[in-house]
């Protein structure tokens, strides 16, 4: 009879540690699935920042009246914020002389217009 309880006794340790393990694994295996999920989100995001690039340049070459973008570029980082915007930085004429350059050619009457345009004092 005691032999019989210790059996017992051993029996359900084993499948108690064993559900255990079976959980634990579950729970491991849960979480991965959510962090691929997380990558598919990125991917997401930076198909569609690459899909609006162009519309964007569209849009900053319309608001451009004095045809001071040449050249924009975009950084490859894509960032999601937590409510969900997709945000690309760049910047537009990586080479600071262009303004310069393009502020000689114009004339004195054109220069003060494009700067109070652009909110610079001479």
């Amino acid at each position: 009879m005691k032999n019989t309880i210790k059996l017992v006794s051993v029996l359900i340790g084993i499948i108690f540690f064993s559900v255990t393990s079976l959980i634990v694994q579950h729970n491991k295996q849960s979480q991965s699935n959510d962090a691929v999920q997380e990558k598919s989100d990125q991917e997401k995001a930076e198909d569609y920042a690459e899909k609006m690039k162009s519309k964007i340049e569209e849009r900053l070459q319309n608001k451009d009246i004095h045809h001071f973008i040449e050249k924009i570029t975009f950084k490859k980082k894509v960032v999601i914020s937590p409510m969900g915007y997709v945000t690309v930085d760049g910047y537009i004429n990586d080479e600071p002389e262009i303004k310069e350059n393009y502020l000689k050619r114009l004339s004195e009457k054109e220069r003060k217009q494009y700067l109070k345009d652009i909110g610079e004092k001479e």
